[in-house]
């Protein structure tokens, strides 16, 4: 379905850019925006982050992990 929205010229122009920098369309920015806010604004977005660290194995047990980024000792 196609919309018609109203922005600014700046919002206009940084959206530009930052679709010529990642090599999508003006579009694509904006259906992956509301994307992202339709997963946080239903929670979704915390359900599908949880676990993605789970095959890391350079990590180990994560308090480890936590106090070693900390400068803390085990």
């Amino acid at each position: 379905m196609r919309f018609l929205a109203d922005l600014p010229d700046s919002d206009v122009e940084w959206l530009d850019t930052l679709a010529t920098e990642q090599g999508v369309s003006r579009a694509e920015l904006v259906r992956r925006a509301v994307a992202a806010y339709r997963a946080d604004a239903s929670g979704d977005a915390v359900d599908n982050a949880f676990g993605i660290w789970k095959g890391r194995d350079d990590i180990g047990d994560g308090l480890k992990y936590q106090r070693r980024l900390r400068g803390k000792r085990e």
